[in-house]
């Protein structure tokens, strides 16, 4: 049986990392059925979803409520406080973004609308917080995470928000040339951006137009089909995790099993059944 110190354990649950995906200050996941959380402030943007339960809160002296189908944005420097609206309590995913996703002349309307109800966005942030679960999926993670920024601004400035603008001739192909000369160091997407004068969503939209296929997407593509030439010359999975330029051989194994069925150690060793 449980003393009251573990029946409180079991109560809450909690994980926090630094993702190296810049904008992203934190992740934060948490199931809480009794903490409640003080007036308090962040110095930076929360972005949080409620996958289970809801949490009530006050901002600007205004109650919220964060039912499931809402996407809450909360601005930095402004006091506000948490609690369970359930007796079940809540089960929450958050993510802290600094300044340079959401500039300080949105906070205004972030404190006026701060629950947004946008199906689209909230599975857009959830798939961002299951890519960001994985390390070496930053490109992924980054591409993601500019699309939600861009739907954010959106919501926030709807009367000056602009359409997406036109693809430019050839920029698509100009960012797979990059890839395939970056496929195995990789590189980020705002260097990618940087390097070829675009927005990191424009140059998604316009590589995506060009090929069918998302440019983190294609990039592992890559890494998978080189892999399997090193696994046929015999090199063990962890070597070519390493050679093909995957965070490490579980990267490599969940990649390579998405585009291939198997996993590198089974491919390797149909490979070596094979006719002679």
């Amino acid at each position: 049986m449980l003393d009251t110190a573990g029946r409180h354990a079991a109560r809450q649950e909690v994980s926090a990392w630094r993702p190296r995906v810049p904008g992203v200050a934190e992740v934060f996941h948490a199931r809480f059925t009794e903490h409640a959380y003080p007036m308090h402030v962040h110095e930076v943007w929360t972005l949080l979803i409620v996958d289970d339960g809801a949490v009530r809160y006050d901002l600007d002296r205004h109650e919220r409520g964060t039912p499931h189908d809402t996407v809450s944005l909360l601005p930095p420097r402004v006091p506000h406080n948490g609690s369970p609206a359930t007796a079940r309590g809540f089960r929450k995913r958050v993510l802290y973004l600094d300044g340079t996703l959401l500039d300080d002349s949105l906070i205004g309307p972030a404190v006026d609308g701060p629950d947004l109800r946008d199906p689209l966005l909230r599975r857009r942030v959830a798939r961002l917080h299951a890519t960001l679960a994985h390390r070496g999926d930053e490109f992924e993670a980054a591409a993601r995470l500019a699309f939600i920024g861009e739907r954010l601004r959106a919501h926030l400035r709807p009367r000056s928000a602009a359409g997406p603008p036109h693809a430019r001739a050839g920029l698509g192909h100009d960012l797979r040339d990059l890839l395939d000369a970056r496929w195995r160091d990789g590189l980020s997407l705002a260097e990618a951006a940087r390097l070829l004068h675009a927005h990191p969503t424009h140059l998604v939209r316009s590589f995506t137009a060009a090929f069918g296929i998302a440019p983190h997407q294609y990039l592992m593509a890559r890494r998978v089909d080189r892999a399997r030439r090193l696994l046929l010359d015999g090199r063990p999975p962890a070597q070519v995790a390493t050679a093909t330029g995957f965070y490490d051989q579980s990267h490599l194994n969940r990649h390579f099993k998405r585009f291939t069925g198997v996993t590198p150690g089974r491919f390797a060793r149909g490979s070596a059944a094979g006719p002679r």
